[in-house]
């Protein structure tokens, strides 16, 4: 077997034996652990492609030592829980940490043979996703956000979810499904035009997730609205995420009242990473600790001098970038620290060329008339530079978005279903 190491954690040294004796005999390698802090040891040293870890344990319990793994980027191995004195509470926490199953003792020995080889074949296909939203940091903010989430978790009304692109709306989203349910993630949402409710028989009672509704054409919106109305008979949670302002869109006519009355009913903001910059270190540790353990990239860290520059940056990009960036770091360091200047250097983007906004304006108009014309080839040269995203040109504008739409109507620029 190419991935046979399991890393047995329990305290009760009876358990130890006798599931090493069962599992060497299939042909697995065993590595034993009898508290928490060995079972960190064997971790780091032996790297498991399994664990089995018990939940009471003298040291540090495994639900703790499970979230531990979690927050720190480690939990990149599958995880089956144990216990004599298991509750389906303590399952359900288990598997919304990470874990990917649960055996109460004493464990049938087909049961753990099945369990184990199912847990294998799984952590082959797909790397372990946390869904505790450790992913996200530890800030004050993102508390917040894990205590709204944890609020509506059991609920089946409708979920929005607004953030700026790569805030992670896919964490929270994820952390709103229940395990050993369906979730249905569809790439694309132009078969809300034409067959809206043929998706339902297939995510019924589970979750069904849209990662940006901010785009959709009329006849789309309307199939959104007819899908919203079934949701209760399939039994289906409906989690939107956009990274529009759904409110302005709907001010101007370009989107349905109606829709965004019933998607707004639950909104969830999810804080861009700039917000909560205290978290930024530690995240940007844990992503390079997972690459390094997923085998992508050599084994190097950060100089505390270069996770202070990767604190101080604004990412536009949240998320998403800052992962873009370590992964970009670790495969370009030139040493095995990550330095201040490599850091620099990958967030320092090149020079634009200068854009050149002047017009041929006549001289026979007026100087009112010659600045109208003026304005609208900027505000136009701008918009076709930044692929339409309003908020970017509010920004390099200095204009708040409000003054800008009305600057853009009063010159009678034309939006080309440009988006944001």
């Amino acid at each position: 077997m190419a991935n046979n190491t399991i890393l047995v954690v329990d305290d009760e040294i009876g358990i130890r034996e006798l599931l090493s004796e069962i599992l060497s005999d299939e042909g697995y390698r065993v590595v034993l652990a009898e508290n928490a802090e060995q079972a960190r040891i064997c971790r780091n040293q032996s790297r498991p492609d399994l664990v089995l870890l018990d939940i009471w344990m003298p040291d540090t319990d495994g639900i703790t030592l499970l979230k531990d793994w979690a927050n720190s980027g480690l939990l990149t191995m599958p995880v089956v829980m144990m216990s004599g004195h298991g509750t389906i509470d303590t399952a359900v926490e288990a598997t919304r940490i990470g874990a990917v199953d649960y055996l109460e003792k004493p464990i049938p020995l087909q049961k753990l043979l099945s369990t184990v080889k199912q847990a294998l074949r799984g952590g082959q296909s797909k790397p372990a996703l946390s869904i505790s939203l450790a992913n996200l940091g530890k800030g004050p903010q993102i508390v917040e956000l894990k205590k709204r989430l944890e609020q509506i978790v059991n609920l089946m009304s409708p979920v929005l979810l607004v953030g700026e692109s790569g805030v992670g709306v896919e964490h929270c989203a994820r952390f709103l499904h229940h395990v050993n349910t369906p979730w249905v993630e569809p790439e694309q949402l132009s078969f809300l035009a034409d067959n809206s409710l043929g998706i339902l028989d297939q995510v019924k009672n589970g979750l069904l997730f849209f990662r940006e509704i901010g785009g959709l054409n009329k006849l789309e919106q309307k199939g959104l609205l007819l899908l919203l109305g079934k949701l209760e008979k399939f039994n289906v949670r409906l989690v939107c995420a956009t990274t529009q302002r759904l409110a302005e869109l709907t001010a101007q006519g370009t989107y349905n009242s109606k829709l965004y009355e019933m998607l707004s009913n639950l909104t969830i903001n999810v804080p861009s990473l700039r917000t909560h910059r205290e978290d930024i270190p530690e995240l940007a540790n844990q992503l390079l600790s997972t690459s390094i353990e997923a085998g992508e990239v050599p084994f190097v860290h950060f100089s505390t001098a270069a996770l202070n520059t990767l604190r101080n940056y604004d990412w536009p990009g949240n998320l998403t970038q800052l992962k873009s960036v370590v992964h970009s770091l670790a495969l370009t360091c030139t040493s095995s620290e990550i330095n201040v200047e490599e850091v620099q250097q990958v967030l320092t983007p090149p020079l634009s060329p200068v854009m050149s906004v002047t017009p041929d304006i006549p001289l026979n108009v007026s100087l009112r008339e010659a600045r109208d014309l003026f304005e609208k080839n900027y505000f136009e040269k701008l918009i076709d530079q930044e692929s339409g995203n309003m908020t970017r040109v509010a920004e390099r504008a200095g204009l708040e978005r409000t003054h800008l739409y009305r600057k853009i109507k009063m010159l009678g620029i034309k939006l080309r279903g440009h988006g944001n």
